[in-house]
């Protein structure tokens, strides 16, 4: 049962990553409006330090944390959860979310709280776009010259820069914003947020510095978005909507 579980979910990544259309190096979000442009956003290769350097004890580190994570493998369920991280779709994504948050999401039942997550996640993300470039960081599973867990997205991960993880980022940002609409549900939000994230070290996508380093990086975009007030007044149209859709049950 464990063994079907991760092979549908292998199944599912597949099927949902070969329709994204999505550009990686940039905005993946399509035409979803954000509250800030690129430019606009703080510039983490000002504020937050380059990767790991081969030989460096953070490296050594980062080596140890990639062979754990192949060792964990052999956890079905855990790496079925890992493949569904792995789809680069902001519809899958939120869906990963709908139990720790405590109620479905979706643009028609929920309409204030899906465009508070879609265009605060295009905006949040935009911070990772100068920081993969200019440091250009090899993945590890191209470092290894081995196979991820995930092969069926390897194409779309080869020859991008690995610093930071756009995935942790939008994982980590999902949580900030859903706190904000529903803060009892914080524990749960945050502790599937660091699953999201830890999942692409587990396949082999990204270092454990990646991942570690986007949690800040979310963080700090979610601080730009406070400086918005679009985004305030969204959010309060989130909140009412969720205490709405709340007295109703």
């Amino acid at each position: 049962m464990m063994r079907k579980l991760a092979l549908d979910g292998l199944a599912l990544a597949a099927m949902l990553i070969s329709s994204c259309s999505a550009v990686r190096t940039t905005a993946g979000s399509g035409d979803i409006p954000t509250y800030f442009s690129i430019d606009d956003m703080p510039d983490l290769v000002k504020c937050l330090p380059a990767p790991p350097s081969a030989g460096s004890p953070e490296f050594a580190y980062d080596s140890l944390r990639y062979y754990r994570g192949k060792e964990l493998r052999s956890d079905n369920a855990r790496m079925a959860m890992a493949n569904s991280d792995a789809v680069w779709s902001l519809d899958t994504l939120f869906a990963q979310f709908f139990e720790p948050f405590g109620m479905e999401l979706s643009p028609a039942a929920t309409p204030q709280i899906w465009t508070l997550l879609e265009s605060g996640i295009s905006t949040i993300e935009l911070i990772r776009i100068r920081p993969k470039a200019y440091f250009h960081r090899i993945r590890p599973f191209e470092y290894f010259n081995e196979h991820t867990y995930t092969e069926w997205e390897e194409d779309f991960l080869r020859g991008e820069g690995s610093y930071p993880s756009g995935h942790t980022i939008r994982g980590w940002g999902t949580a900030l914003l859903l706190t904000e609409v529903n803060p009892s549900s914080a524990d749960a939000l945050f502790k599937r947020a660091w699953q999201y994230g830890e999942s692409r070290v587990l396949v082999g996508a990204h270092w454990q510095s990646d991942v570690d380093v986007s949690r800040v990086a979310a963080s700090i975009g979610y601080a730009k978005l406070q400086t918005s007030s679009a985004f305030r007044t969204q959010v309060r149209k989130a909140r009412a909507e969720f205490k709405r859709l709340q007295r109703a049950r």
